[in-house]
């Protein structure tokens, strides 16, 4: 690539930008407004070279032009002036495409010998409609289309400088009208159904991908963070810690007894026990506090930002609320738990996996001096 088109891209993006803005809905509604400037351009064009022709006449031709175009162009400056944005089609597109076709019926009506030129460009028109319109608004403007093509053919026959036609003649034009308007809204429908289709198929697969990655890092009965996720939140916390210095603290939670309950109670009361824990938990923890389920019976919390004090008090009262908070069964029976915890703090330049292992440590040491109670693992 030449340097003089280096240089050249830059400067036509900055007229683009200053032409179309940056925000991006504003510029989809410029670029719409801009595909029907062109439009118009075309049709004056080709209606002057009837008119140029002595197809058509010229006065009247050379008002509508300049009544199209000032039309169109004053469209485009109301977006331009982001005067539209608060509306909620801010290319108000129905409006342009109901102005589209009365022109196109008003050229219609001047076009004399060249009317032939008015039913492909109103098939462009309606297909305009594909752009934010909603099905019923595509139904209206068939409609209008149908009247306003009427009220031109009428015009023709009755008003003699307009160029009258024989009837048949004017039955075939109508004929064509109707057979472009039905043709081109069913297109444009069916382009809407398509489109609506996809967004549905979009949303279904965001919402799949989200429920795949709630799996993923989730637990399903509990709805804490599992085990794969929280190694990877145990692994950039610590990197967090290790460059800021701030305390970091890792304890492990395991509920005393849990075996019993399940063989005396069941596995459906020790998967209710399991969700009961989780919630006193969490409802004990902050929300900058990270509580996970490790695996059975087992939680492991991570505190970040937390002093060893801070930590102690945290924990002793996930301990005491826990202890004070039987779980009630449906089957009336009433489970009292305790929960036995190690803690320990994270060193600088220590490996995660030695943190979780004093962790575990502590737990066991727990679980020793008889349970229901939190213990501290030794540097």
């Amino acid at each position: 690539m030449s340097l003089d088109a280096i240089v050249a891209r830059p400067r036509l993006q900055r007229w683009l930008d200053l032409v179309l803005t940056t925000e991006p809905r504003q510029r989809a509604s410029l670029v719409t407004t801009g595909w029907a400037c062109l439009l118009m351009v075309c049709c004056v064009f080709s209606l002057e070279l009837g008119a140029v022709a002595g197809l058509a006449d010229p006065q009247l031709v050379r008002w509508w032009s300049l009544g199209s175009g000032a039309c169109v162009l004053i469209s485009f400056a109301l977006i331009r002036s982001g005067a539209s944005m608060g509306w909620r089609d801010p290319a108000f597109t129905h409006v342009q495409i109901a102005y589209a076709i009365t022109s196109n019926a008003v050229a219609y009506a001047i076009a004399d010998q060249a009317r032939g030129i008015t039913p492909p460009v109103l098939a462009v028109i309606m297909m305009f409609g594909v752009f934010g319109l909603r099905p019923a608004q595509i139904k209206v403007l068939m409609v209008y289309g149908l009247i306003a093509y009427g009220v031109a053919a009428a015009l023709v026959q009755c008003w003699e400088p307009l160029g009258a036609m024989p009837v048949e003649l004017a039955a075939m034009y109508l004929l064509i009208v109707a057979v472009v308007l039905f043709t081109s809204t069913a297109l444009t429908l069916r382009a809407h159904a398509m489109r609506e289709h996809l967004q549905g198929r979009k949303r279904d697969l965001s919402q799949a991908v989200e429920q795949v990655r709630e799996l993923a890092t989730r637990d399903e009965l509990t709805g804490l963070p599992n085990r794969r996720h929280m190694q990877e939140m145990m692994r950039v916390e610590g990197l967090r810690a290790a460059r800021s210095g701030q305390p970091l603290l890792m304890a492990q939670l395991d509920l005393d007894a849990f075996k019993v309950i399940n063989d005396t109670h069941g596995h459906a009361a020790g998967d209710l026990v399991l969700q009961s824990f989780a919630r006193l938990v969490s409802g004990c923890v902050r929300s900058a506090d990270i509580l996970a389920r490790w695996g059975g019976e087992e939680f492991v919390l991570l505190m970040c930002n937390t002093s060893a004090q801070d930590g102690s008090y945290l924990l002793e009262r996930v301990r005491s609320v826990v202890a004070a908070t039987p779980v009630q069964l449906p089957t009336g029976a009433t489970i009292e738990l305790t929960v036995s915890v190690g803690a320990a703090q994270f060193l600088e330049g220590e490996e995660l996996a030695s943190l979780l292992e004093r962790a575990d440590e502590a737990l066991y040491a727990a679980k020793r001096l008889g349970r229901n109670r939190v213990v501290w693992a030794t540097r």
